[in-house]
């Protein structure tokens, strides 16, 4: 299948190299396009049953079926969110408050998203629940035995992402959710980051829960999904009329519905025409520029191979990342640092990597996407290499 090119987006035209794919995409035209009409003219409840539902109704069923086809489920199978921390909070709020356990244990790592961390805290402060956080390598992977080391008669949930959202490593899923069932505990996924850049089948990698997100694969922020398999019971993460198979009650937002179900649509269309190999090979292409502009200076962090094709996450010696990105107009790209009145604070998910406070401070994540060119790659070099000349003479 010959791969075809996207419509040009009107929002990068005349900016500076979007290079932040990770944080957020760009909405893509012909999702916004489906949209549209169900703004407008086709307003009615799905839930109703006069004329005016027809259309919302099988608008919402399509979306939905849509969603399933990218990640190899059954229509059914998916629950609407608004979005990706909504969904995990479904997942893992959902199976403690269902178990029947008095402390219910659940098990996730040091770099999952904050949405699951936090959650996991909120759990053991209201919940009772036990949660033990699993240390991660040098290049950012759980260790299958540190996972079965954890693993308990009172371990309810696991949960691991699937790939990491600053570094791109993609964590063995699949091994990982064969231990935990092996011990009886269900397996939650956090996917936003990895769907619709790599394949990824719920069936082939045997997980209970999977979360994916509208805003990381060209559809608009506020939207995103929970895979939930077959017989898995979770309480509701809003209660009320009975939507989305009584799990989070409100009436639907089929806009956001059909623009979550057209993103994965492309998505699918884009992944079997090799959009992954296409994103790759100008991943390297940037690294391979940066590398030779800077000799002995970049330091690649996170795993060479096991990573997601459009991510590159590199430390540059004896310089800061913010100080970089600053000297550098030209693109607009993410540290790996958060910023606290006016203090810069290392990643932590380098930390726990175990990097040291300078190479943590120091991190670049370059994140490509649907319209990252080979050009954008070559300014984007040009770019970086003169700003770290900038800023690490003037020190």
């Amino acid at each position: 299948m010959s791969r075809q090119l996207p419509p040009p987006h009107p929002g990068l035209a005349d900016g500076p190299v979007y290079l932040d794919y990770n944080a957020t995409t760009p909405v893509d035209p012909r999702v916004a396009e489906t949209m549209g009409p169900h703004l407008t003219a086709l307003f009615g409840n799905p839930s109703s049953s006069h004329p005016y539902s027809v259309e919302p109704r099988r608008a919402l069923a399509r979306a939905r079926a849509q969603v399933a086809d990218l990640v190899g489920a059954r229509p059914h199978e998916i629950v609407f969110t608004a979005s990706g921390s909504e969904a995990d909070l479904l997942a893992l709020r959902g199976v403690v408050l269902a178990s029947d356990r008095t402390r219910p244990h659940v098990i996730t790592q040091a770099t999952e998203h904050p949405a699951v961390l936090a959650t996991c805290r909120a759990l053991e402060r209201l919940h009772q629940a036990r949660i033990t956080v699993l240390p991660v390598g040098p290049e950012g992977l759980v260790d299958p035995a540190a996972l079965t080391a954890a693993l308990d008669t009172e371990t309810v949930l696991v949960s691991v992402m699937a790939a990491n959202n600053e570094t791109g490593a993609l964590q063995p899923v699949r091994e990982l959710a064969a231990l935990a069932h092996r011990a009886g505990a269900l397996f939650h996924c956090d996917a936003a980051q990895a769907v619709g850049k790599v394949p990824l089948d719920v069936r082939e990698l045997d997980v209970d829960l999977l979360t994916l997100v509208g805003h990381k694969m060209y559809a608009p922020k506020g939207t995103a999904a929970l895979y939930v398999r077959d017989g898995v019971k979770l309480e509701p993460v809003v209660y009320g009329g009975g939507q989305e198979r009584g799990l989070r009650a409100g009436t639907e937002n089929v806009a956001l519905a059909v623009a979550l179900g057209t993103a994965a649509r492309l998505a699918a269309e884009e992944l079997a025409a090799g959009a992954p190999a296409r994103l790759a090979a100008l991943r390297d292409d940037l690294h391979a520029r940066l590398v030779g502009a800077l000799p002995g200076r970049l330091r690649l962090n996170g795993p060479d191979g096991q990573r997601l094709p459009n991510t590159l996450n590199v430390s540059i010696d004896s310089a800061r990342g913010h100080d970089v990105l600053a000297a550098a107009p030209q693109i607009a790209a993410s540290t790996g640092s958060a910023c606290h009145s006016g203090v810069h604070t290392p990643s932590p998910v380098l930390t726990a990597m175990g990097q040291r406070l300078a190479r943590a401070s120091g991190a670049l994540r370059l994140s490509l996407g649907r319209w990252s060119t080979a050009e954008d790659v070559a300014t984007a070099a040009r770019a970086l290499t003169h700003a770290v000349t900038a800023t690490t003479s003037s020190r």
